[in-house]
C-alpha cells in the first residue's frame, strides 16, 4: 500500500506550518501587511549574509545558531551557538550593571547601602552595591521573562520611547547649543586640564573681606597656603589660571580642533592644544586630569564595539515571530541603518558641542563629575538619565529573553547530549530550564560586579558568531547547492568574505590573546561535538564542501597510477555472513584496521546468495550489522553489499566494481577456508580458488589470513615477541611493507621484524646476508635477516616463480653494492622492471608471456646461466604439473615434498612468532589440480598459529628512494 502523502494534504500542510513551539498561547498575532515592492538596501555585511541565509527557508527557534548550524553542521553550529550564547548571558549581566550605575550614580545616589569615606574603599563600596542591587534586578528580570515573552513586548515598547526621547533631546539640545550654549565651566592652568573635585574656585586667589587670599588651588601647587616664603611648581608660576567652556556649542567651531586623532599614553595629562602655555615643564600634580588608560585606535573599537552586538537580538527571537523570513531581514537592516545613523550623528554632533579636553576626561573629574550628554541635552538631563536607564533595562531584557531559547534550540537539536534537559519548556513554549541556567550565569557575571576582564572576550564571541554568519552565505553560494534559492537578492559572496575578513581582522586587532581564547573554547567545544555529540544530517555547506573536494581529488587521481612512494593498501576486506547475517570472522576487520597505519581506503565487503528483488531488506540488515561492527572495530571506511545468485560471481562482481575512479582498492583480504578437508561440500575451497584466481587476473595485492580467530583484538597488546617474514620471491615489497605497518598500531608496536629468505646451496650465503642488509638500511626499515639454506628440490614448487623472480631479486641486492654514480645511472631502469613486472601465476595462462619478459630482463645473465635455467624451469615445471595433477603412481610424501620441507624450516625457524608472512603461489592453470593446491598450502603452513600469506599485484610498492 502507497502511504506517500496526498498533494493537496502536503501543500495544506506547508501552508500552514508555523514555526512557533507547540502550545504557545501567549504569541501574539502579527497584523495582515500587504507585501510591498521590494527596494535595493545597501546595508551592513553581516546583516546582508544574514538576510540571505534567514529567507532562505523556514526559520524556527534558534536564530543565528539555526542558520549557521544548517549552513555549516552541527560541529560549526554548536560551538559558535554557545558562544554566542555566553556572550549574549553575560551581555545581560553586563546591561543590568550598566542600569545599577546609573541608578546609584545619577538617579538615587542615596540608596548605597554599602559606605565609606575613604577614598580607597569607595571603589571596593560601590562594587558590593551594585552585587545586591544587580542580584534584585537580575531577578526581577527573569520573573518578567518567566511570565511570557508579551509581557516583555510591552515594556519592550515602553524603553524604545524613552530611548528615542533621549536620542531626540540630544539633537534638540546640539540645536540649542548653537545659539544659547549651557554653562559648563572648564578650570585650566595654561593649556592643562584641572580636576574641579577639590578645589573652589578657578582662580590662584580668591577674595574674602576685600582681601585677597591664596585659594585652595594655590595649596595644591606650592608649599605653603600664604604669599610669603613661598615655593611654587614653575609651571604653575609662569601660566594663569582660566576658566573655558565646556560646552562652547555648534556654532563655535571647536570641531575643527576635534577633528583629528591625538591618542594619549596612560597618565598623560590632559591638554587643549589651541590654549596659551608657557614652555616649562614643572611637576606631576594629582590635581591634573589625566588620561586613565593609553588610547589607540584598536582599544576605541573595542570599547565601541559591544554597542552593536544587538543585531542578532531580533534572529535570537525567530521561534516567537510569525514570519522571520520576512521580519528578520528588514528589522535587520532598518535597525543597523537606525542605529548607525544615530551613533555618527551623535559621534559629530559631540565633537562639533564639545570641547576636546572634556571629552577625553572619563571620569568627569574636570566637570565635577557631571553627565556631560545629559548637560548638552535639552530639555532637561534628566531625560539622558532616565532614558539610558531604561536603555540598559531593556537590552538586559532582551538578552534574557533570547539567550535561554537560542540554548533551547541547541538542547532540542540533541547534538550535545547533557544539555538535552534545556530543551524543555512549559505550556506556553517559555523555554524554563535554559532561563533558571541562563539566570544563574547571570548571575555569576554579576557578581564578579566588574567585567572588564571578561568583556572583551564576549565581544570575541560576538564577531565569532558573525564571521560564520558571512562564512554560511559565502560558502552556499560557491557551491550553488539547488536548495540555495534566498528571497533576498541583494548579496554577494565576495560581500560575505569581506565581512568575514573584517571580523577576523577586528578580533585580533582588539585583541589578540583574547581572539585565541575565544578560538580555543570554540574549537574544544568543536571537538566534543565531533566525537560525543549526536551525528545529524542537515545538508550543510560543509558536506557540499565535502563532496567538491572528493569530486576534486578524484579527478587528480585519474590523472595517473600512482608513484610507489605513495602506494598504500587500499583494501577490500572480504567478509562471509552466516545464516543469521551475522559476520562469521569479525577479526578480520580488527587485523584489517591494525593495518590502516597507512591511512589508505578501505571498503568491507560481502556477498548475499539470493534475488535481489527478493533479499533487498537482507541486504540492509547485512550492511548495518557490517557498519556497527566497523564502528566498533573502528575501522573508517565504506561498505558494499552484493546481492548475487551465485557466491563467486558476487565476490567477482566486489572484486570489479568497488571503489570509484582513483579511490579503488589494490589489495584484497580474506581468510582461510578452515576445515575445508572435512566439509562435504567443496564449494567452499573452491569459490575460495576462484577468488585467488580473479584477484590475480585483476592484478591486486593478495592477502589471505590463516586461523585469523587467533589474531589479537585491538585492546591486546604484544609486550615482545617477533613478525617473521620469509621472502622466498620477490613481490614487489609486500612482505616488506606489511609489518612495517603493523607495527604502526599499538598491538603489534613492540614486535620485532625478522625477515628470512631462501638460498640455493650454490649460493654465497654470506654475501646475500649483507646485501640483504643493506636492502633494508635503504628502505630504512629495521629487521633482523637471516639466509636459510635449502636444496633447490626441496622448494621444486616454487621453481617456477623462483626462476622469474630469483634474478630481479639478486639484482636488487646487488643494486646496494653499486657507486652512488652508478646507483644513478641504473635507478631508472631498475624501476622501468620492477614496474613492467607482473607475479604470474603457476601454471597459469600467461606462461609464454612471462617467458618472453623473460628473455627480455635477463640481459645481465650470462649464456650458459640462462641456458641452463630455461632447463631447470622446464624439468621443474614438468615436475610441479605432475605434483598439482595427482598422478596416481606417485607417493602422497613425493608429490608433499615441498611442502614439507618448507614447513619444518618455517616451524622450526618461527614456531614462536606472533606472525608468520610468506610468498603465496598462485593457483594452477588446470582446476584439476585444485584440491592439491589447498593441500600443498595446507601443509605449507601447518603447525604455525597465525599466518599471513602475501601475494603481491605486480608493482612495486616500496621504494630505497626519497
Amino acid at each position: 500500500m502507497d502511504t506517500r502523502p496526498k498533494v493537496s494534504s502536503l501543500l495544506s500542510r506547508m501552508a500552514n506550518y508555523t514555526n512557533l513551539t507547540q502550545g504557545a498561547k501567549e504569541h501574539e498575532e502579527a497584523e495582515n501587511i500587504t507585501e510591498g515592492k521590494k527596494k535595493p538596501t545597501k546595508t551592513m555585511l553581516t546583516a546582508i549574509s544574514m538576510s540571505a541565509i534567514a529567507t532562505n527557508g523556514v526559520v524556527p527557534a534558534g536564530g543565528s545558531y539555526f542558520m549557521i548550524s544548517r549552513a555549516l553542521g552541527p560541529e560549526f553550529g554548536g560551538a559558535v551557538g554557545l558562544c554566542f550564547y555566553l556572550g549574549t548571558t553575560f551581555a545581560a549581566a553586563m546591561y543590568i550593571l550598566g542600569a545599577i550605575e546609573i541608578f546609584l550614580v545619577y538617579i538615587v545616589p542615596r540608596a548605597a547601602i554599602f559606605r565609606s569615606d575613604d577614598a580607597l574603599k569607595e571603589s571596593a563600596a560601590m562594587l558590593n552595591n551594585m552585587r545586591v542591587y544587580g542580584t534584585a534586578f537580575l531577578v526581577l528580570m527573569v520573573l518578567v521573562v518567566f511570565i511570557g515573552v508579551r509581557y516583555v513586548n510591552k515594556f519592550a515598547s515602553l524603553f524604545l520611547a524613552c530611548v528615542i526621547v533621549s536620542i531626540l533631546a540630544i539633537y534638540a539640545g546640539a540645536i540649542k547649543s548653537s545659539f544659547a550654549p549651557p554653562h559648563f565651566p572648564v578650570c585650566m592652568l595654561g593649556n592643562r586640564t584641572l580636576s574641579s573635585r577639590h578645589i573652589d574656585v578657578c582662580s590662584k586667589t580668591k577674595e574674602i573681606n576685600n582681601m585677597t587670599v591664596p585659594s585652595k588651588l594655590w595649596g595644591f601647587f606650592c608649599n605653603s597656603s600664604q604669599f610669603f616664603n613661598v615655593t611654587c611648581d614653575e609651571y604653575f608660576v609662569h601660566n594663569n589660571v582660566t576658566s573655558i567652556q565646556g560646552i562652547p556649542g555648534l556654532a563655535s567651531g571647536i570641531i575643527t580642533e576635534n577633528l583629528w586623532g591625538n591618542y594619549l599614553p596612560k597618565g598623560e595629562i590632559i591638554e587643549k592644544p589651541s590654549a596659551k602655555s608657557s614652555d616649562v615643564l614643572g611637576s606631576l600634580n594629582h590635581e591634573y586630569v589625566l588620561v586613565d588608560i593609553t588610547t589607540s585606535f584598536t582599544l576605541l573599537v573595542g570599547i565601541f564595539f559591544p554597542s552593536v552586538t544587538g543585531i542578532m537580538a531580533g534572529s535570537n527571537r525567530s521561534g516567537d515571530l510569525k514570519d522571520a523570513q520576512k521580519s528578520i531581514p528588514i528589522g535587520t537592516i532598518l535597525a543597523i541603518l537606525t542605529t548607525s545613523f544615530v551613533y555618527l550623528s551623535n559621534v559629530v554632533l559631540f565633537g562639533a558641542c564639545i570641547e576636546g579636553v572634556v571629552l577625553r576626561d572619563k571620569f568627569g573629574d574636570a566637570v565635577k563629575g557631571n553627565l556631560v550628554v545629559g548637560t548638552l541635552s535639552w530639555p532637561s538631563p534628566w531625560v539622558i538619565v532616565i532614558g539610558s536607564f531604561f536603555s540598559t533595562c531593556g537590552a538586559g531584557l532582551q538578552s534574557l529573553t533570547g539567550a535561554p531559547r537560542l540554548l533551547q534550540a541547541i538542547a532540542k537539536d540533541n547534538i550535545i547530549p547533557f544539555l538535552r534537559v534545556f530543551g524543555h519548556s512549559k505550556a506556553n513554549g517559555e523555554p524554563t530550564w535554559a532561563l533558571l541556567l541562563t539566570a544563574a550565569i547571570a548571575e555569576l557575571g554579576i557578581l564578579i560586579a566588574s567585567l572588564d576582564l571578561v568583556a572583551p572576550i564576549l565581544s570575541m564571541f560576538f564577531l565569532m558568531c558573525y564571521l560564520f554568519v558571512n562564512l554560511a552565505c559565502a560558502l552556499q553560494t560557491l557551491l550553488r547547492t539547488p536548495n540555495w534559492r534566498p528571497r533576498f537578492r541583494y548579496y554577494h559572496w565576495a560581500l560575505s568574505f569581506m565581512g568575514m575578513s573584517i571580523c577576523l581582522a577586528l578580533m585580533f586587532i582588539s585583541s589578540w590573546y583574547y581572539a585565541i581564547v575565544a578560538m580555543v573554547i570554540a574549537g574544544m567545544i568543536y571537538k566534543y561535538i565531533e566525537y560525543q555529540g549526536a551525528e545529524k544530517e542537515w545538508g550543510d555547506g560543509i558536506r557540499g564542501l565535502s563532496l567538491s573536494a572528493a569530486r576534486f581529488a578524484l579527478l587528480r587521481l585519474e590523472e595517473g597510477p600512482p608513484h610507489t612512494k605513495n602506494w598504500r593498501p587500499q583494501l577490500l576486506v572480504l567478509l562471509k555472513l552466516d545464516e543469521d547475517l551475522h559476520v562469521k570472522h569479525p577479526r578480520l576487520l580488527t587485523f584489517a584496521s591494525q593495518l590502516k597505519a597507512g591511512k589508505g581506503l578501505t571498503i568491507v565487503g560481502s556477498v548475499i546468495v539470493g534475488n535481489f528483488l527478493e533479499n533487498y531488506g537482507e541486504a540492509l540488515a547485512a550492511e548495518q550489522t557490517i557498519k556497527h561492527l566497523m564502528e566498533a572495530e573502528k575501522v573508517k571506511g565504506f561498505c558494499q553489499l552484493v546481492v548475487a545468485a551465485k557466491l563467486r560471481e558476487g565476490i567477482s562482481h566486489l572484486i570489479q566494481s568497488c571503489g570509484l575512479g582513483g579511490m579503488k582498492h589494490n589489495t584484497v583480504v580474506m581468510g582461510w577456508p578452515n576445515g575445508w578437508r572435512q566439509s562435504e561440500d567443496a564449494r567452499a575451497w573452491k569459490t575460495f580458488i576462484g577468488t585467488v584466481r580473479v584477484t590475480t587476473a585483476a592484478h591486486l595485492a593478495l592477502l589471505v589470513a590463516k586461523n585469523i580467530s587467533f589474531f589479537p583484538s585491538n585492546v591486546e597488546q604484544f609486550s615482545e615477541g617477533n613478525i617473521d617474514v620469509w621472502w622466498i620471491v620477490h613481490d614487489g615489497g609486500m612482505l616488506m611493507l606489511l609489518p612495517f605497518l603493523l607495527k604502526q598500531h599499538k598491538v603489534w608496536r613492540k614486535c620485532s621484524i625478522r625477515i628470512f629468505t631462501v638460498a640455493q646451496l650454490e649460493d654465497n650465503s654470506i654475501q646475500m646476508k649483507k646485501d640483504l642488509a643493506t636492502f633494508l638500511y635503504h628502505l630504512r626499515i629495521e629487521a633482523e635477516v637471516e639466509v636459510v639454506e635449502m636444496h633447490d628440490s626441496d622448494i621444486s614448487a616454487y621453481t617456477y616463480e623462483r626462476t622469474l623472480m630469483m634474478e630481479q631479486r639478486s639484482q636488487m641486492l646487488r643494486h646496494m653494492r653499486l657507486s652512488k654514480t652508478e646507483r644513478d645511472r641504473e635507478a631508472q631502469l631498475v624501476k622501468d622492471r620492477n614496474s613492467m613486472l607482473r607475479l604470474t601465476s603457476i601454471g597459469s595462462d600467461e606462461d609464454e608471456e612471462t617467458e618472453t619478459y623473460q628473455e627480455k630482463v635477463h640481459m645481465t645473465w650470462t649464456k650458459d646461466k640462462y641456458m641452463a635455467s630455461r632447463g631447470q624451469k622446464a624439468k621443474s615445471m614438468e615436475g610441479f604439473q605432475d605434483l598439482l595433477n595427482m598422478r596416481p603412481d606417485q607417493s602422497n610424501v613425493r608429490r608433499m615434498h615441498t611442502a614439507v620441507k618448507l614447513n619444518e624450516v618455517i616451524v622450526n625457524k618461527s614456531h614462536e612468532a606472533k606472525l608468520v608472512l610468506l610468498n603465496m603461489p598462485g593457483p594452477p592453470r588446470n582446476p584439476e589440480g585444485d584440491e592439491n593446491y589447498m593441500e600443498f598450502l595446507e601443509v605449507l603452513t601447518e603447525g604455525l598459529e597465525r599466518v599471513l600469506l602475501v601475494r603481491g599485484g605486480g608493482s612495486e610498492v616500496i621504494t630505497i628512494y626519497s
